[in-house]
């Protein structure tokens, strides 16, 4: 099988995983463990080490030693807020310019540091499943720009996938916890607290596509924060503790890991300082007590979002947690508080991202056969037009459900009817591109270019075309539905966007050339029309040069020469100015 993984590229850790007998399988690393830590550090000589051996580094390296690179990755260096850049290693920050990091002496960009990450992933996943993987669904937070998703995919690529989809982490969250079966329009609010941040996303749920309402959160609060929060109050108490040893924060978040599920843990460290060992005892009521400040600053979020979503708290069908942090009863009561219902715990906080990205690559490769998830449109959907170019009225990858449409003219004086040929392709011209269907709108007959005849393309949450045509005066339509729109395979797709490559230049130069011609008979018929109406006002010297011109667009007609005919043609519209006027005043007088 033509496995394609799902990824988590996480803030604080990451996951792959793919589809395995109809089910989403997270893969695990040689030690057992299904979460890597997205950190990287790099050494004075040989490769740099990546996740759970270079987290260790933290400590003994911090300046040589990467972690939460995924807030950078995008941004340039105005674009950073206060704060952002207190990390022990060194960020190297221009306005206008992408950031970078600097370890051993040498820039670094996020994508690059992203995609030594990435290629541990890989490595893993290629050694548990015993053959290669080239393709991934990687997962970003709802708020990331065009900019942040574009360096995410080029991280992706880096790292050498072929990144076959972006997609957002709470819609991924969603569709692990199996919400993508709602019945009608559901709303969702999706609570990610992380080691390192903290969004909040309220959904809406409509025939199996996901639409993001609002977002909001912050970038710098997470469970990292609630780790120094108590660090520093077991210091406070008066036990002499050196918080630079990596021993002790290790074990003080398994302590906190620990009082998820126990309401009193015992600290035991053998020969902590020296020849002394270290005894505490924690409550999970002094954890609480030190977590409650930091978990409530997420309270104003939830509530900001639930205001731009324009819903109250009443309105949502399902709240679902998002990571490590919300195992805490404590996160679960406050969330609860925040949303007067309890939240849905169904799902493995930690990894319900990577599932539902699992889940989204096995619906791209055919591994499950039973979910309709559609997003996007593979290819771009449009008509023909004079000339026989395609005019493209949906873009390829438009998010869906999508409504656009455009305006057309007649071509030809007392035209009666227009026919619509509806086309799907990335090629320049109608004739290689795949015809989805074709129809006629008749209207009452009219001069050339006066008839105005509306086409407006519409797809549906279950990927169904609609395909509207409008005489604009009187009234009358026609629709007609497509439902192959969207349903194209990956190798169709595939081949499409490989020919438009390949001919892509050719196909400009035809399209420049046709548009060129067409415009050509355009001016010399109306030429010959402005001298049936006014050629008798016209200076004769001003007329041997109108007809100069168009003997040079004539003849440019027929070499084949673009930009010969785009001059002849520029040279023929300066010549009949004087001509254009005498035709405007003629209508003015006639209107007087």
């Amino acid at each position: 099988m033509d496995h394609v993984v799902g990824i988590d590229l996480g803030t604080t850790n990451s996951l792959i995983g793919v589809m395995e007998a109809g089910f989403p399988i997270l893969i695990a690393d040689a030690n057992g463990a299904r979460l890597t830590p997205s950190v990287v550090s790099f050494q004075n000589d040989g490769a740099p080490i990546v996740g759970q051996a270079a987290a260790r580094m933290r400590e003994v390296k911090p300046s040589e030693t990467i972690y939460s690179i995924k807030r950078f990755i995008g941004l340039r260096g105005d674009e950073l807020r206060k704060g952002d850049a207190d990390v022990s290693y060194t960020l190297e920050r221009r306005r206008g310019q992408p950031v970078r990091v600097l370890a051993n002496n040498e820039p670094h960009s996020p994508e690059e540091i992203s995609a030594l990450i990435l290629q541990k992933l890989k490595s893993d996943a290629e050694t548990a499943l015993g053959h290669a993987v080239s393709r991934a669904v990687i997962t970003v937070p709802a708020y990331f720009n065009d900019a942040q998703r574009s360096a995410t995919k080029r991280a992706g690529e880096l790292a050498g996938f072929r990144v076959e989809r972006i997609v957002n982490e709470p819609t991924a969250a969603a569709l692990a916890y199996g919400l993508d079966k709602l019945e009608g329009r559901s709303k969702i609010a999706v609570y990610d607290l992380g080691g390192g941040t903290f969004d909040i996303s309220i959904l809406e749920l409509n025939g199996g596509v996901f639409e993001v309402l609002a977002t909001n959160g912050n970038t710098r609060l997470g469970g990292d924060d609630i780790d120094r929060a108590l660090l520093k109050s077991i210091s406070d108490t008066g036990n002499r503790i050196p918080e630079s040893l990596v021993r002790l924060s290790q074990v003080l978040i398994e302590a906190k890991h620990r009082l998820s599920t126990e309401e009193k843990v015992a600290i035991d460290v053998p020969f902590f300082d020296g020849a002394k060992s270290l005894h505490l005892d924690l409550a999970r009521e002094e954890l609480e007590k030190v977590a409650r400040p930091i978990i409530e600053q997420t309270r104003a979020h939830c509530l900001r979002s639930l205001a731009d979503a324009k819903l109250t708290s009443a309105d949502l069908d399902e709240v679902i947690l998002v990571g490590g942090v919300t195992r805490m009863p404590l996160v679960r009561r406050i969330v609860a508080e925040i949303f007067g219902r309890e939240p849905n715990t169904s799902q493995n906080p930690d990894e319900a991202v990577a599932i539902g990205a699992t889940i989204q690559a096995g619906i791209l490769s055919g591994a499950v056969r039973d979910v309709v998830l559609l997003d996007v449109t593979p290819l771009s959907l449009g008509i023909e037009t004079f000339g026989g170019l395609m005019n493209v009225i949906i873009p390829r990858n438009s998010t869906i459900p999508i409504k656009a449409g455009e305006m057309f003219t007649t071509a030809v004086n007392q035209q009666r009817s227009m026919s619509i040929k509806v086309l799907q392709g990335e090629r320049e011209m109608a004739r290689d591109n795949w015809p989805l269907g074709q129809f006629e709108i008749e209207f009452e007959a009219a001069p050339k270019g006066v008839a105005r005849v509306g086409v407006q393309f519409e797809i549906d949450a279950n990927g169904i075309l609609h395909v509207l045509a409008r005489d604009t005066k009187t009234g009358g339509e026609k629709i007609v539905e497509i439902d192959s729109a969207v349903d194209v395979s990956d190798e169709a797709v595939e081949a499409m966007i490989s020919e438009s490559l390949d001919h892509a230049f050719d196909d400009m130069s035809e399209r420049v050339w046709t548009e060129a011609k067409v415009k050509a008979e355009e001016m010399l018929n109306a030429v010959e029309a402005a001298f049936a109406q006014v050629g008798d006002s016209v200076d004769a010297r001003e007329k041997e040069m109108i007809q100069q011109a168009a003997t040079r667009v004539r003849e440019a007609l027929g070499t084949n020469d673009t930009r010969g005919l785009q001059a002849a043609n520029a040279a023929l519209d300066e010549a009949t100015q004087g001509l254009a006027a005498a035709l405007v005043e003629k209508a003015m007088q006639a209107a007087r």
